[in-house]
């Protein structure tokens, strides 16, 4: 087991943290959104002011409200305001279907919801679904100044607005901000650090969509630990919010993060990589998160090619495994650039909000996702059970600390499958990933849902991935299981080659023989398929489980062929 070093934690709400930094730093940039930027102090009067608005619309202390907005002034502004109230902010996907937006409402008992014009007709109509009430429908302009407004509006596809009247329980968020809040009380409850604050839905480590309800303490902690672990301070320093606030890395990390210390958050609502690599030189951005797959783009990009990167001051990864040899080309690629950082790796999960773990400043280990933040625990466990391994041996990361969520809402039994109690008398969240400790420094293996057994033995996907990735050919892949008779599963790789390779018997034999020369016998592949794309997640994660899913598809359309030949083979005969 190991923790690092506690560091103090102010005990306050997100409100209140907000309400400090306003305090401490009133004339700082809080953000800058489409060219349009606001202060601490104007920040804190917008949340305010919204705060008394949601109460005007009766909402109260526990109330749940789901926010399904991009990167905009809109969601930062109403997540501290419902706080502010003891309500819950719900995050959801802006561009989830129909289905998954009518479950979140009814999993998390929404009162309230908030989205574009342009996501209207995904959300079921008001009164459909017991105590939900209230549709906000808003512009990802309705917050800039009514020039800057509508210069964006030409230009920003999103920022449309359904024409006519809404539909019942529907209210525009500009009408709401005309109306008069004069006779709204003023008198705010008192809101603690561990009541709850945001549910963030996750498909845990079951693939089920549940709701991990997270306090403002576990924000707190782990803005808090980031913050001393990665050296981010400095008035006048900015950080990039280009991940989603629907996801703990996004809404945390770059978001809550730069609020703690008074940074400015440049808001990027939706973007092409062009745009963004853009973005990052024009506005000279000192610090940026991002999944692998992201700065993997980026050293490929011509807007990046010849830029002046020194002002990078901290870039960290998280959200998936970056194999090693994506890391050091990255960081060729920064260096090259004036760049006198590195990435960061970290790890984290949704049931613990983000990274709470980070490589250190100055030191790195290949391979290595970090080392626990300050008032974080991590412990490896033998698979299955609470008995904790030694140092080196493999088996499931197990946290410990604030940072954990209090549960999956609604959902008892799957939080007890996950936040289990250990002989230390503590509560420890089972994240389903498989890794070890070696000198203090974390090693991410793989997914325990994504092992692999082959005659007996236990194979890592994510291994054989990040050696495939080595091969001057490959551009990107994924690997998964497949059912067989001989060895009750085999390996199959699926492959992206690199742009302009193509799929000649020659390049299959180069693969082969990579794979033979670097991959044990029993772990290697033992059928390959080679496509244009892999399919990817909301969050930009290679999505396994579609793959593992279209692989089942296959085969029971070819036993239910083999069934139908054989049934009128019978027939005939």
């Amino acid at each position: 087991m190991i923790a690092s070093a506690g560091i103090e934690i102010p005990d306050l709400s997100l409100y209140d943290v907000l309400r400090k930094t306003a305090s401490e730093y009133p004339n700082n940039v809080a953000y800058d959104y489409l060219g349009h930027q606001d202060t601490y102090t104007q920040f804190l009067q917008q949340v305010d002011d919204m705060s008394l608005r949601f109460r005007k619309m009766g909402i109260l202390r526990g109330d749940k409200v789901a926010i399904c907005l991009p990167n905009c002034p809109q969601a930062m502004v109403s997540i501290y305001a419902l706080n502010r109230l003891g309500a819950i902010s719900v995050m959801v996907h802006p561009l989830s279907s129909s289905n998954e937006i009518e479950y979140y409402i009814k999993d998390s008992k929404c009162k309230m919801a908030i989205t574009l014009g342009k996501f209207v007709d995904n959300f079921p109509k008001i009164g459909s679904i017991e105590g939900f009430q209230t549709l906000i429908v808003t512009s990802p302009v309705d917050m800039m100044p009514s020039l800057s407004g509508a210069i964006a509006q030409m230009f920003y596809k999103d920022a449309r607005m359904p024409k006519g009247k809404l539909g019942f329980g529907m209210v525009r968020w500009k009408k709401i901000m005309w109306e008069n809040t004069t006779h709204v009380s003023k008198e705010m409850p008192y809101v603690s650090a561990d009541e709850p604050a945001v549910i963030l839905y996750t498909g845990g480590t079951t693939g089920k969509n549940k709701g991990a309800v997270h306090t403002s303490r576990s924000f707190n902690v782990t803005a808090y630990g980031m913050i001393e672990l990665s050296g981010i301070y400095g008035t006048g320093i900015s950080m990039l919010a280009e991940m989603p606030m629907f996801h703990g890395f996004g809404l945390c990390t770059c978001v809550h993060l730069p609020i703690c210390i008074g940074l400015k958050v440049i808001l990027i609502p939706t973007f092409t990589l062009d745009s963004l690599c853009k973005t990052i030189v024009k506005e000279k951005v000192n610090f940026m998160a991002g999944v692998p797959t992201l700065y993997e783009k980026m050293v490929d990009n011509k807007y990046l090619a010849k830029a002046d990167l020194s002002f990078l001051k901290g870039i960290f990864c998280g959200g998936d495994t970056m194999p090693v040899e994506s890391k050091e080309r990255i960081d060729s690629f920064l260096a090259a650039h004036g760049c006198q950082v590195k990435v960061r790796v970290g790890f984290g999960c949704t049931e613990c909000l983000t990274a709470t773990a980070i490589t250190p400043r100055d030191e790195e280990r290949p391979g290595s996702v970090g080392v626990p933040i300050p008032g974080i625990k991590y412990m490896i466990t033998d698979l299955g059970t609470v008995k904790e391994l030694p140092d080196g041996e493999v088996g499931e990361i197990c946290i410990n600390g604030p940072a954990l969520m209090e549960c999956y809402y609604n959902h008892p039994d799957e939080t007890a499958d996950v936040l289990r109690v250990h002989e230390d008398g503590e509560v420890w969240l089972h994240t389903g990933d498989v890794g070890m400790i070696v000198d203090g420094f974390i090693y991410f293996k793989n997914r325990v849902k994504r092992i692999i057994i082959t005659s007996g033995y236990n194979v890592f996907p994510s291994q054989i991935e990040e050696i495939l990735s080595r091969h001057p050919l490959v551009d990107s892949s994924c690997v998964i299981g497949v059912p067989d008779a001989l060895r009750g599963s085999k390996v199959k790789a699926i492959i992206v080659l690199r742009k302009g390779v193509e799929r000649s018997q020659e390049t299959v034999s180069s693969i082969h023989n990579f794979v033979k020369e670097n991959i044990s016998a029993y772990a290697k592949p033992r059928e390959y398929e080679f496509v244009d794309t892999l399919p990817k997640t909301k969050l930009g994660k290679v999505d396994y489980r579609k793959l593992e899913d279209e692989e089942e598809e296959k085969i029971h359309e070819k036993e239910e062929a083999a069934a139908s030949e054989h049934a009128q083979a019978e027939t005939q005969s």
